[in-house]
């Protein structure tokens, strides 16, 4: 289905000391341009919409160029929350967009087949998330004392992209303006209205970029992913 994605690279940083992550060298290219390039090669991907602080567009515009990124319509400035981050970025879609996908721009290495997998549980449900089962026990914790253990087999890891059917996404973002409603997650904005969100299984290597040792871990991957 015709799809267009909303990568959103707004933040501020602070995890890595203030460098703005998406502009870091990862293999040949930056950040910011190995997670277009995943998109670009995506044949359902119609086009791309960057949301990014607003000093930092002429640089990945530049990227953009370098990358050899044709799908790129737009690049828009970021709000004070992601939430409102993403909602400029929608704002920037074509009006025939079918679906919106929603991704982190620090996830340089999601696959471009897990995308298409991801676009094709949301054509069918309505919405989906690339995610993966988590590895390990978890606690819930209140006052640093263990007060639950979920089952294991139905916790998953959710990472990017999430992607909506284009009416049911604008149905949530209403309803959270409406209600007052800020969410760092996009799937909940449909939870948020009752819509149905497919957990797409991914892989581990989608990692997000936070802290200065996930890029050393990213060129590792990106090498591995590469056959390198």
């Amino acid at each position: 289905m015709n799809t267009s994605v909303v990568i959103v690279c707004a933040g501020n940083s602070t995890r890595m000391g203030g460098v703005n992550k998406i502009l870091l060298p990862l293999g040949e290219r930056l950040v910011i341009g190995v997670t277009m390039q995943a998109f670009q090669m995506c044949e359902s991907i119609s086009e791309i919409v960057i949301v990014a602080r607003e000093d930092d567009i002429p640089a990945i515009q530049a990227e953009a160029k370098a990358a050899g990124i044709t799908k790129l319509t737009a690049c828009t400035p970021g709000g004070a929350t992601r939430q409102e981050s993403v909602i400029n970025g929608v704002r920037k879609i074509s009006p025939e967009a079918e679906l919106v996908a929603v991704h982190d721009g620090a996830r340089p290495l999601v696959k471009p087949e897990h995308i298409e997998r991801a676009i094709k549980d949301a054509s069918v449900f309505g919405g989906a998330t690339l995610g993966v089962p988590v590895k390990d026990t978890i606690k819930t914790v209140e006052d640093g004392l263990i007060t639950d253990t979920p089952p294991r087999k139905s916790l998953y890891i959710t990472q990017t992209p999430q992607i909506f059917k284009r009416s049911l996404y604008f149905e949530g973002i209403d309803f959270a303006l409406e209600h007052g409603l800020d969410f760092t997650d996009d799937c909940q904005l449909v939870e948020a209205i009752g819509g149905k969100v497919c957990m797409t299984v991914g892989d581990y290597t989608n990692i997000k970029i936070t802290t200065p040792e996930d890029i050393r871990i990213a060129e590792v991957l990106l090498k591995l992913n590469n056959g390198k």
